[in-house]
């Protein structure tokens, strides 16, 4: 791919898969493998910058970057990491709008490994099942926690929850700020990006309507 192709791509966060991308025997490692192997990497990354590893400070570095990498944000690579997602019988009969807002967003732009920080906004109406509600906030942090786009983002959380709860009366708003747009490129400092992905009742526009609405009004 040429750079100008590769800027092209970036610049404008395209994804090409509601999977994430990953190579086959992507987890024939060890965690502890997997950090050997980065620490040394990063350490030559850091040489290249001229940078001094025998200095007390920076000596540490590429460990602690390693395992930050493998055990931190991209947690959510590893399919064994995933959160248990227990349902329950819908023994109320409770058939209205359920919504679980601001959600931490903690993720990193598959682009540049930058921070994507923000809020996620989650909203179904049960039929037979429904599901604790901070299962929905560690579903939410494990997709987030590996290299991400976000329109693929929404899409990887709307498509689990309609498959866990048997319904496709679920929609997900994401609002985030991109530091690769705050702190590199055009530096906007101001912009957000928000996406929406919806189905089932959701593709009316009244009750869509009541779901923005709630976002709107309800503030704790």
């Amino acid at each position: 791919m040429d750079k100008e192709k590769i800027e092209i791509i970036g610049d404008n966060h395209i994804g090409f898969s509601v999977d994430t991308p990953m190579v086959a025997g992507a987890f024939d490692k060890t965690d502890d493998q997997k950090i050997t192997a980065i620490q040394h990497h990063f350490g030559k990354i850091m040489e290249e910058l001229g940078l001094d590893l025998t200095d007390d400070s920076l000596s540490g570095t590429p460990y602690r970057f390693a395992k930050m990498y493998v055990k931190e944000l991209f947690y959510g690579l590893n399919p064994s990491n995933k959160p248990k997602l227990s349902v329950f019988e819908n023994k109320y009969g409770y058939n209205k709008l359920l919504v679980e807002q601001n959600i931490t967003i903690d993720s990193s732009c598959e682009h540049h490994f930058l921070p994507i920080t923000g809020h996620a906004h989650i909203g179904y109406v049960p039929k037979e099942k429904v599901i604790g509600l901070s299962k929905i906030n560690r579903l939410v942090d494990y997709y987030a926690h590996r290299p991400q786009v976000q329109e693929r983002l929404s899409m990887q959380l709307l498509k689990d929850l309609q498959n866990i709860l048997d319904t496709e009366d679920v929609i997900v708003m994401i609002t985030t700020k991109h530091l690769c747009v705050s702190s590199r490129g055009i530096k906007d400092k101001d912009s957000f990006t928000t996406t929406l992905e919806y189905g089932g009742c959701f593709k009316n526009d009244r009750k869509r309507e009541e779901f923005l609405g709630i976002l709107q009004h309800v503030a704790l």
